[in-house]
C-alpha cells in the first residue's frame, strides 16, 4: 500500500471522507475488478482533499498491482449482458457523434475497451474504431469476434505515433492510478480539434450525498471519485476545452438489475428477483439514470502545441 498525493492539485492535505471497509491485508482481489462485481461497500480508505475537493482512495495499492489485477481478471457476467451494453454505447456514439464530423474514415479509441463492445457500435456505424485493454481474457474474446482490440495501456507502443479523431473513455477514469497522465496522454494522441469523451460516477450527485457510505460505487476497484467540477478541472489542466457535462445512463437487462439490488439489500434483491423470475422479464432492457453517472465531452484546441507531458502530474491554477 502506498500514500499518494492529490492527482488534481499535488497537495499533501486530506482529511477521512470514508473509513476503509474491508480486508485489504492481502493485496488486490482479481475478482472485485470484474465490471460486473457487486461487491459494494468493501473500499479502501476514501479521502478528500482539503485543497480542491478531490476525492480518492489513500494509501492504496502501487500501480502495478491494479495492473496485474487488470490484466488477470475475467467476466463472464459482462459476455451475458451484451445487449444492453450495446444499447447503451449505440446511444453513447449518437451523442460523440453530435460534437463531431459523421465517422466515415475518421479514427477512434475506445480506452478500457473490455470485450469490445463500443468498438464494435462504432464499427458499423462507419468509424475506424479500435480499442486498448488491459485485460487478457477479454482481448482474447474481442479479437476472437475479429475486433481490432489490443492488450494494453495508452502506453502500448503499438499506438506510438498514432493520433486519433476522438478518444472514448467509458467507465475507465475512476479505476487508473493516475488520471491526470491518463488525461495528458489523450491530449497527445489526438488531432488538434480532436474530442474526448470521459464518463464515470458522480460522487457530488444528490443520489450520491443521501445514501453517504451505503453508495453502491464505492468499491474496491473504484480509485478516484469525480464530481463534475473535478472532472472538468481535470480535463482543463490538461489542456482542453470543454463542450458539455451532465449525467447520462445506460440500459440494463432485468435480470441483472436484481444482481445489483441483491448486491446492497439481499432481502430486497430475493423479492425483486423473485418477481422478475415470475414474470419472465429478465432479459426485458431497461433505462436506468440514477443521475450519479457523468458525461464530459471535450475538445482538443485546434491551434493548441503538442507539448503536454505524459507523465507529469501539474499543479492547478
Amino acid at each position: 500500500m502506498k500514500t499518494v498525493r492529490c492527482n488534481l492539485c499535488d497537495e499533501d492535505d486530506w482529511k477521512i471522507r470514508f473509513p476503509a471497509n474491508g480486508n485489504h491485508t492481502l493485496g488486490p482481489d482479481v475478482d472485485a475488478y470484474r465490471c460486473t462485481s457487486s461487491e459494494y461497500g468493501s473500499h479502501l480508505q476514501i479521502v478528500e482533499c482539503q485543497q480542491c475537493g478531490h476525492i480518492y482512495a489513500n494509501p492504496r495499492y502501487d500501480a502495478c498491482e491494479l495492473l496485474e489485477a487488470y490484466s488477470t481478471v475475467e467476466d463472464e457476467t459482462y459476455i451475458i449482458e451484451q445487449a444492453g451494453r450495446k444499447k447503451t454505447f449505440a446511444k453513447h456514439l449518437k451523442s460523440v457523434e453530435k460534437f463531431t464530423q459523421s465517422g466515415r474514415n475518421r479514427e477512434l479509441l475506445d480506452v478500457g475497451a473490455y470485450i469490445g463492445v463500443f468498438v464494435e457500435v462504432a464499427l458499423a456505424n462507419g468509424w475506424q474504431a479500435m480499442g486498448i485493454e488491459p485485460s487478457q481474457w477479454a482481448v482474447n474474446y474481442a479479437q476472437q469476434k475479429g475486433l481490432p482490440v489490443l492488450q494494453g495501456t495508452l502506453d502500448a507502443p503499438e499506438l506510438h505515433g498514432r493520433h486519433f479523431d476522438v478518444i472514448t473513455m467509458w467507465d475507465v477514469i475512476e479505476h487508473v492510478d493516475d488520471p491526470s497522465a491518463e488525461l495528458d496522454k489523450s491530449f497527445k494522441f489526438l488531432r488538434p480539434g480532436g474530442l474526448i469523451a470521459v464518463h464515470t460516477m458522480d460522487i457530488d450527485s444528490p443520489i450520491a450525498r443521501v445514501m453517504g457510505q451505503r453508495w453502491p460505487w464505492l468499491m474496491d476497484m473504484h480509485i478516484h471519485y469525480f464530481s463534475r467540477e473535478t472532472l472538468i478541472r481535470f480535463m482543463k489542466k490538461s489542456g482542453f476545452e470543454i463542450l458539455w457535462a451532465g449525467s447520462q445512463g445506460r440500459y440494463l437487462s432485468l435480470g441483472y438489475l436484481v444482481t445489483r439490488v441483491n448486491g446492497m439489500s439481499k432481502p430486497l434483491g430475493s423479492l425483486v428477483n423473485k418477481l422478475v423470475n415470475f414474470m419472465d422479464l429478465g432479459e426485458v432492457l431497461v433505462p436506468v439514470n440514477l443521475g450519479d453517472l457523468i458525461t464530459v465531452y471535450a475538445r482538443r484546441p485546434k491551434q493548441a502545441p503538442d507539448t503536454k507531458s505524459s507523465g507529469t502530474v501539474r499543479r492547478s491554477d
